[in-house]
């Protein structure tokens, strides 16, 4: 009798702590899901919700505000998704709020992020719809990556090939660096250059020498004597000129001056 006794005590402790366990389970879970608290519900529309799931968190200012309770395809290229939000959280949350998806970390699960909207508009409403962005698509972005790092390992063998043939003095570039006689024919054609440039110096030197020469040539002496006295007198002559305009001025302010 007392063994039936213990053995009921027991059966009724262990009831009573897995009753226990269990309040305490949906008291969290339903803490965590917004169930024991008055909310509102919000609806964004995404053409690709990027593998979101219901019960994801729903995040305002880094801070976790809801949870998604329900995602719906509306068509074949959209879906609807329903926020429900803390209802404490709804003045802040304006007119032209937007959701995005984003990723809690790097590896981390998926979860709506809410922007607050235009400043000075009215708080949102239960039921509204607000504006979605819709999540990068990672797989075209690795796509691109792919290829980016394909065309790279193929310029990478290609600098290596000519790096190699330099090397080798193989090509114009690898002659130049490595063969004596290509260096010895560039020395000889910068020497030609400098004798031919040395050249045209002591031509036109010679030039000038004699075009001075040709001035004292008795046959050609008086036609340059004729172009001296030419310079000479239009020289004469525009000081002439200059001189009495300048005369000229003085007796009219001479006059002014009588006439005051």
């Amino acid at each position: 009798m007392q063994q039936k006794t213990q053995q009921k005590i027991k059966v009724g402790i262990f009831a009573t702590v897995m009753l226990g366990l269990l309040l305490v389970g949906i008291f969290l879970i339903g803490r965590n899901k917004n169930l024991f608290q008055r909310t509102f519900v919000l609806y964004g529309t995404f053409k690709n919700v990027g593998g979101l799931q219901v019960g994801n968190n729903v995040r305002f200012v880094g801070i976790d505000v809801g949870t998604v309770v329900s995602i719906d395809i509306l068509s074949d290229t959209t879906a609807r998704v329903a926020l429900r939000i803390k209802e404490k959280v709804k003045p802040f949350i304006k007119k032209g709020a937007v959701a995005g998806i984003s990723t809690d970390g790097l590896m981390g699960d998926k979860l709506i992020t809410l922007s607050s909207g235009t400043e000075n508009a009215t708080p949102v409403e239960d039921k509204d719809t607000i504006q979605a962005i819709d999540p990068m698509n990672y797989d075209h972005v690795l796509d691109r990556l792919s290829g980016v790092a394909e065309n790279a390992e193929v310029i990478t063998e290609q600098l290596a090939g000519i790096a190699t043939q330099i090397n080798h003095g193989k090509g114009s570039i690898g002659r130049l660096l490595y063969s004596d006689s290509l260096a010895t024919s560039l020395e000889g054609t910068m020497t030609e250059a400098k004798k031919t440039a040395k050249s045209i110096r002591k031509g036109s030197e010679g030039f000038s020498e004699n075009m001075e020469a040709l001035k004292h040539n008795f046959l050609l002496r008086g036609y340059y004597k004729k172009k001296e006295k030419a310079a000479k007198k239009q020289a004469e002559e525009q000081k002439k000129e200059a001189d009495g305009k300048k005369k000229a001025g003085k007796d009219s302010t001479s006059l002014k001056v009588s006439k005051e």
